[in-house]
């Protein structure tokens, strides 16, 4: 059996996953779908209905905002945006991560050394420092957000998967290529790489919650999603500007963005449940 049908039959015993994997594939269809039926636009402003309470009579379910907006669909177009966000960053990492980290941990030597000691020192780089630089130099874009994500969050990813490395280049398999010729790229790919898939897979479904974490501390602060776009992050920071008078502005985006997070870290908790499982069998 592969290694992904594997994790799929141990996630279907688990109920906490399915769940969790359930809830998560709702709200991205509900996602995607309700704009496109909602009768309200996602920019449309009624003044008359500044400041609504959620209703149903009033076709405002989650209420409006201090412009007139209906902020369901606000809020909906914000989970597009922050899943799009934490995707993307997340298989931008996944991809220079492995690669970064197996190529040092195959190679190793002095390769090794001054690799790892580039990642150390973005390490030590002030994530807000970084992406205040990045505004400076290439003023606010979307894509500006997929890059500061995605220059953090391979750090971690290189770095386990440079350990694991370490271990599988000491394995006959991959010795056995080397003494018949096989080039470096080869067995990276070919050897080292299938075998990372498990953890790989693991820690990816942990990276999502950070990236999303990441994202919307961004645009709470203003340095990330800028309108006519939004995200959960930005209709949090839009609520806390209105939370006394109008609580579910704040509530509802923030409701939603701590669901998110909890089914994603229940899913990471399945995964690495079933990669302690496999390695104690």
């Amino acid at each position: 059996m592969s290694v992904v049908a594997r994790i799929g039959s141990h996630l279907r015993t688990s109920k906490t996953v399915m769940v969790s994997g359930g809830t998560l594939c709702a709200i991205a269809l509900i996602a995607i779908v309700a704009p496109w039926i909602s009768p309200n636009e996602y920019l449309a402003a009624d003044f008359s209905s500044i400041l609504r309470a959620p209703t149903m009579s009033a076709g405002h379910i989650f209420g409006t905002d201090d412009l007139g907006r209906d902020l369901f669909v606000r809020t909906m177009m914000g989970v597009r945006v922050t899943f799009v966000v934490a995707i993307v960053a997340s298989v931008v990492s996944l991809v220079i991560g492995v690669l970064y980290g197996a190529t040092a941990g195959f190679v190793g030597g002095r390769v090794d050394g001054v690799m790892m000691r580039l990642v150390d020192t973005l390490y030590a780089t002030p994530f807000i420092f970084f992406v205040i630089l990045l505004l400076v130099v290439f003023e606010r874009n979307f894509l500006l957000i997929f890059v500061a994500i995605g220059a953090i969050n391979w750090l971690d990813m290189a770095r386990i998967v440079r350990g694991q490395t370490l271990s599988l280049r000491e394995r006959e398999f991959v010795q056995a290529a080397q003494l018949i010729g096989v080039s470096t790229p080869r067995i990276i790919f070919r050897h080292i790489a299938p075998n990372l898939v498990g953890i790989v897979i693991v820690y990816v479904t942990l990276t999502i919650p950070q990236a999303i974490l990441i994202e919307s501390f961004l645009s709470f602060l203003g340095l990330g999603v800028q309108e006519p776009q939004t995200s959960l992050g930005k209709l949090v920071n839009d609520g806390t500007k209105q939370m006394e008078g109008a609580s579910w502005i704040l509530l509802i985006p923030a409701t939603l963005l701590a669901a998110i997070l909890l089914c994603f870290n229940f899913l990471g908790d399945g995964m690495r449940d079933l990669l302690d499982s496999r390695r104690s069998q």
